[in-house]
């Protein structure tokens, strides 16, 4: 107590005399506003659709260029006719080809726009006499088949010669029967890669040579040189054991006694059989 008898609570403000019941106070509020945040809250709002509903099209200036739906419309309708008018006039594996959706030899000018799914405004076309080219007036959005992007036809007579695809590898070209079949894709395909393989072989990247070369060889299996151009490069990368085995299979594959190999054919692969053969000894003495 102090000289006047108060006690010290006493001689506190008010303010400071009533903090605490405030702070019990707030403490309690803010209690009962989280819990009144736990509790479940339903919202009652209206649906923007009913099930059943239709989307109503925009009108205005929303609507669609009454000029772009006509030049589609015009575009469906002329694509359908030139169908229409490919399959009527169609037989045999060309129309078997239409019906896959690919090109095919024989095919006439208006059959080709089908098996694309095209018309003449997709090409640029060249004609000269009985010669008719069409290649793609645009790169980025090509023609294409149901096998792939196509980088040109040729018709002579009104009737398709020869054509070709773009492909990862590079263009393939069509113009005989066997070239559209699975087995003469995989021999273009195959002579792309070799011509690759060359081609690093030379710059010095024997890995990418080897990577080519053994790829072409799943392609085309019965080729013996693809197998001399692998057990040169395995030697070359100084790995004695696998180049000694792939030039024996080389030799082996050669079948000697059935070549009628002639002229250059003949010394290009007669060279082949005596550097295999003199490789042969060189590394079997090196790896006894």
């Amino acid at each position: 107590m102090d000289i006047q008898g108060r006690s010290i609570e006493e001689r506190r403000s008010p303010w400071v005399r009533g903090a605490g019941t405030r702070v019990a106070l707030a403490g309690g509020v803010a209690f009962s506003l989280w819990m009144a945040g736990c509790a479940t809250h339903r919202v009652h709002e209206q649906p923007i659709m009913e099930n059943g509903d239709r989307v109503e099209v925009p009108s205005g200036r929303d609507a669609a260029d009454p000029a772009a739906a006509a030049r589609m419309a015009a575009e469906r309708e002329s694509a359908d006719s030139i169908r229409a008018e490919a399959l009527a006039t169609c037989s045999g594996d060309v129309c078997d080809a239409l019906v896959r959706g690919e090109l095919a030899l024989g095919m006439s000018e208006s059959q080709v726009l089908a098996a694309t799914r095209t018309n003449a405004a997709a090409w640029r076309i060249r004609r000269s006499g009985p010669a008719v080219v069409l290649m793609p007036r645009s790169l980025d959005h090509g023609p294409s088949d149901a096998v792939a992007d196509v980088a040109m036809v040729r018709l002579d007579e009104g009737r398709v010669a020869g054509y070709a695809y773009n492909e990862t590898t590079g263009v393939r070209l069509v113009s005989k029967p066997e070239d559209a079949t699975t087995a003469g894709r995989a021999d273009a395909l195959a002579e792309q890669l070799l011509r690759e393989g060359d081609d690093l072989a030379a710059s010095g990247d024997l890995d990418g040579a080897l990577n080519r070369y053994d790829r072409a060889d799943v392609l085309r299996p019965d080729d013996p040189m693809i197998g001399y151009r692998i057990a040169t490069v395995l030697d070359k990368q100084l790995r004695p054991i696998e180049a000694l085995i792939q030039y024996k299979l080389f030799l082996h594959q050669l079948e000697l006694e059935k070549i009628e190999a002639r002229g250059d054919a003949a010394a290009k692969m007669a060279d082949a059989i005596a550097r295999a053969r003199e490789r042969i000894i060189v590394l079997e003495k090196r790896n006894p």
